[in-house]
């Protein structure tokens, strides 16, 4: 098939010629190529949008746990990577509390430190001391695992100081313990957690007082201070008295709602706490009562009587000293009665007529009515509030239909005043206080009207579309830009047709016919020498690739 070139034929075209022959003979190509192109780098985008957005597994963990973790992770088809320089694991974000469950019921990480387990393997023959030093540092190791629950804790070490224990009360001493909190980069603990760890800590060893227990941060920084009691400070006690003022807040706010608005009523509580504890004895005494009708504790009686003895009497002087008067016998007697003994008739009647002395006491004692109270009065009671609420202007249209504002009546004023009053608990005695105020809420722009709905460009659901949108907005214009700036002048440059070469002038014919003779034949040369050309690369290309001819044949005879 192939054939001489004659002389002065153009010479053979080049690669790129080629391609745009190729080219030319699929017109679809480009758009296939261009078509892969923009399918390639949307698909890179979503895969690239796609990947997983990956957290902090563990951190700081020691070459033994690191490595239990990654066999854990490749057994359970976890992907991970490192970062830090290899001092953190990542997995998936969503994926971090399930893979922490799953590797904590495996025991990882097990950490530096060692709890009671110490205790599993004891060995026979182990002395006391053996036995006691083990149990401390079980103890301290369960405690430190404890305290390493906290969030913002990395790592705690807790030393413990047992005294050994003594029969004599004025030797025996108490223990104490220290703790050293090593926190995570850029958190910091508060009191409240510092106390909570004291409170823990001093709760788990017998005989402990809070007071005894240090608390120091890697840096050196003392936590705890001992004489923080002292202070009176506390932190659950401003939390308790923060906790009662929303409490009344939201009691207040939640009567009020349904009446003006949710957002049309705004409260405030400052609540006075009474912290002190109070404790009282009381003993009474009341005054006596009817003694037939109280009960007898006691009675005492004592009774003395004194005859034959003649008691001093009269008047003091000599008459009074004077000797008794001899006694004279009767002159008659009974006729039945026997003859009388001599001297017994003078004792009898002496008997009779001597002078004697009786005395009676008699001592009652009566139960007394006496009543012992002993009150403690609990710390946390409320000793005043003080409230003030301010309530937003009623919506309502005026006389042309246009929404506008109105101050409520003193009628109404007053009604909410008195819903304050009951959901307070109001106290006159207590010396409560209480101030409700009604005006117009002011809105950003400063008018005194009700304040706009949320703009739709601040919305953080409208937020998140847009930065979406514009992710694939990106992308697409990526992609346009790769089509309009490269590939497009790229398939421009390769599909133009190739210059043909310009002959060599004929000579110039005289007049104007001969002129345009000239030009129509040189036109015709040049269409010649084109079409020449042409079959000169037909017959290289069958010469060179004879299946490209054949697959162009058969695309002819198709379409």
């Amino acid at each position: 098939m192939s054939s001489a070139a004659p002389a002065g034929a153009s010479p053979a075209p080049s690669p790129a010629s080629g391609l745009a022959e190729r080219l030319r003979a699929q017109p679809k190509l480009p758009l296939i190529v261009g078509a892969a192109a923009i399918a390639a780098a949307a698909a890179a985008f979503l895969l690239w949008s796609r990947a997983p957005d990956y957290g902090v597994l563990y951190t700081n963990v020691t070459d033994r746990d690191g490595g239990a973790i990654i066999a854990s992770l490749q057994q359970m088809n976890v992907p991970y990577k490192f970062a830090e320089g290899g001092g953190a694991i990542l997995v998936a974000r969503d994926r971090v509390p399930e893979v922490r469950l799953r590797l904590a019921s495996q025991g990882l990480p097990k950490g530096g430190g060692v709890g009671f387990e110490l205790m599993d393997n004891q060995k026979f023959g182990t002395s006391n001391f053996a036995e006691q030093v083990n149990y401390q540092r079980g103890l301290e190791g369960e405690l430190a695992r404890s305290v390493e629950s906290i969030g913002s804790v990395e790592s705690a070490r807790i030393h413990l100081a047992l005294p050994k224990p003594s029969l004599f009360v004025r030797d025996q001493k108490k223990p104490s313990a220290s703790v050293i909190l090593t926190l995570h980069r850029g958190r910091s603990i508060d009191e409240g957690q510092v106390s909570a760890i004291v409170h823990m800590v001093s709760s788990s060893v017998p005989e402990l007082n809070a007071k005894s227990v240090t608390v120091v941060d890697q840096h050196g920084n003392l936590l705890s201070a001992a004489n923080a009691g002292a202070r009176g400070l506390d932190v659950s006690q401003l939390k308790y008295a923060q906790e009662i003022e929303q409490g009344y807040i939201r009691r207040i706010e939640a009567i009020l709602q349904p009446i003006v608005g949710a957002s049309n009523v705004r409260a405030q509580v400052a609540a006075e706490i009474d912290f002190s504890v109070v404790e009282r004895t009381e003993e009474s005494y009341k005054p006596n009562q009817d003694p037939r009708a109280a009960a007898i504790r006691s009675q005492q009686s004592s009774e003395s009587m004194q005859q034959g003895a003649t008691p001093p009497g009269g008047v003091p002087g000599a008459l009074s000293n004077q000797p008794p008067q001899t006694p004279s016998a009767p002159i008659t007697a009974p006729p039945n009665a026997a003859a009388p003994v001599p001297g017994a008739a003078a004792t009898a009647t002496a008997a009779s007529t001597a002078p004697g002395s009786s005395r009676k006491d008699t001592t009652t004692n009566y139960e007394l009515d006496r009543s012992i109270r002993h009150v403690q009065q609990g710390a946390g009671g409320v000793k005043r509030l003080s409230v003030a609420v301010v309530v937003n202007h009623r919506e309502a249209a005026d006389s042309a239909g246009k929404p506008s504002q109105r101050a409520l009546t003193p009628a109404e004023v007053e009604q909410i005043r008195n819903l304050v009053k009951e959901a307070m608990g109001f106290s006159q005695e207590r010396g409560d206080s209480l101030n409700v105020v009604n005006s117009a809420f002011a809105r950003e722009g400063g008018d005194g009207q009700a304040g706009p709905a949320l703009p739709f460009w601040r919305d953080p659901a409208n937020l998140g579309l847009a930065m979406t949108i514009a992710q694939y907005l990106l992308i697409a214009g990526l992609a346009l830009f790769a089509w309009f700036a490269v590939l497009r002048p790229l398939l421009r440059k390769h599909l133009a047709p190739p210059a043909a070469a310009v002959p060599e002038a004929a000579p110039a014919a005289p007049g104007a016919a001969d002129d345009e003779a000239a030009a129509q034949t040189n036109a015709r040369q040049r269409e010649i020498e084109r079409q020449k050309a042409d079959l000169d690369y037909a017959h290289q290309t069958a010469d060179q690739d004879p299946r490209l001819v054949a697959t162009l044949i058969k695309h002819w005879m198709n379409t």
